[in-house]
């Protein structure tokens, strides 16, 4: 395990977190954000701004690219600026990013990324803390944004059968711009794909996910992050804990914190995992069979 100061595209105060099986990229001039997260021998899996990145202080929110902490619901409080540097603690196998609170919305941004010392596993907590002195209804938001020209695996809960199975068991959610017929998307019995293309608009999902883990195939290099859903619990946007956005540019693949209410002090939090393997040969296609048996045994040396 290695953790180093490095400039990165610009920046001159990043931190390089290291070992045999991957490394990652985490920005100090401005954030809390990872920037980058690859193998020792592949690229990155996030997508960059180029026109963004070494940049600080700037006016107006930057999406820069990598993956960000949030707040949701999307309103002006998820655009707070982060164009400034953090405050940080080197952890063993890992950092601590810390962001004081500022107004005008006061709240209080805590990333932490540790990095497994024998493979590639990433955990990150999320955590906002409410400094303002009214409450808050709100939702922990991470946002990765994954580099141009993947496949987004997303699993659904297994099929049931009529009439023994009477009540639904999922549940999607399209925004005002998602075009359900829109070829980029593939709606199976087993898994929902994205593919992130240069053609298309805008479109986003959201889900109520129990399915925990939502994968992206991009070149030879799968990445996979785990989202985490509470049973019982409140979420935003209808009732989503997971959501999915692209663009020409890029693929967000996105886990939400349940939603609440925070008193002057409070807070809320959520934990992301991810993975990555590289070199991981192409599934023999994207038909439902061959594709659940293709990414199982994966997921199972991974324990998911």
């Amino acid at each position: 395990m290695q953790i180093q100061k490095v400039p990165y595209e610009g920046w001159q105060h990043n931190a390089s977190i290291s070992n045999d099986h991957a490394e990652l990229i985490v920005t100090l001039d401005v954030g809390p954000r990872v920037i980058a997260y690859n193998t020792p021998r592949g690229a990155n899996v996030f997508k960059n701004y180029p026109d963004q990145l070494g940049g600080s202080g700037e006016s107006e929110w930057m999406i820069r690219g990598g993956h960000r902490l949030w707040v949701a619901p999307e309103a002006d409080v998820s655009y707070a600026l982060d164009n400034s540097p953090v405050v940080h603690e080197l952890l063993p196998n890992g950092i601590k990013l810390d962001t004081p609170a500022a107004a005008p919305f006061d709240l209080r941004k805590l990333l932490t990324i540790t990095l497994d010392e024998n493979s590639t596993h990433v955990t990150l907590h999320h955590k906002l803390v409410n400094e303002s002195k009214k409450p808050v209804e709100i939702s922990s938001w991470g946002l990765s944004v994954m580099a141009p020209g993947g496949l987004e695996i997303i699993p659904l809960p297994e099929l049931g059968e009529h009439p023994r199975d009477l009540l639904p068991n999922r549940l999607l959610v399209p925004w005002p711009y998602t075009d359900m017929t829109d070829a980029r998307w593939r709606f199976g019995s087993d898994f929902i794909t994205l593919r992130q293309t240069q053609e298309g608009g805008p479109t986003k999902l959201g889900l109520r996910h129990t399915g925990k883990w939502v994968a992206y195939l991009n070149g030879e290099t799968l990445f996979i992050k785990t989202i985490d859903y509470v049973p019982g619990a409140v979420y935003t946007d209808f009732g989503c804990n997971f959501e999915t956005f692209t663009n020409p540019e890029m693929l967000e693949i996105e886990s939400l914190s349940p939603l609440k209410t925070l008193e002057p002090g409070q807070s809320v939090e959520h934990t992301e995992n991810w993975y990555l393997v590289g070199g991981v040969a192409q599934p023999p296609s994207l038909q439902e069979q061959d594709l659940g048996e293709w990414i199982t045994p994966i997921l199972e040396g991974f324990g998911l």
